[in-house]
């Protein structure tokens, strides 16, 4: 049972999916730092306010004596548009990569094709023939 599993791990695909997977992971960190610290801060200069911190109040909180607000209800849009906006930028670099790949492809030549073989009334010409010898 476990060189079955150790055979089936160490497929091709599977290590390739594995290693892809790795490579996401940390791909995803660098697309959010690239979020959060460049484009978070230019769209908040649009907005005049930290773009994560953008959110629609429901229902106001109360400020409590160590100036924490609790009880707060809100919307956090920009917290989801940055997310938004990661998504974006992986779907678009994912599939610039794809359509890279898929160029340095060799495109696959047809199969040369089989000689036709006789057709059935030639066969039955060939047979005439040969009866009549």
């Amino acid at each position: 049972m476990l060189k079955e599993f150790k055979e089936f791990a160490m497929k091709g695909n599977l290590v390739d999916i594995a290693v892809a997977f790795v490579m996401g992971a940390a791909f995803n960190k660098v697309v959010t730092s690239f979020t959060a610290g460049i484009v978070s801060p230019i769209i908040g200069l649009i907005f005049n306010s930290n773009f994560n911190d953008l959110k629609y109040v429901i229902t106001p909180g109360v400020v409590n004596d160590a100036g924490e607000v609790t009880g707060e209800i809100a919307v956090l849009y920009g917290t989801f548009l940055t997310s938004l906006i990661d998504f974006i930028i992986v779907a678009f670099v994912m599939f610039m990569i794809i359509k890279g790949i898929n160029k340095t492809k060799k495109k696959e030549e047809p199969a040369p094709a089989t000689p036709a073989g006789p057709t059935q009334e030639e066969l039955l010409i060939q047979i005439r023939d040969l009866l009549k010898k």
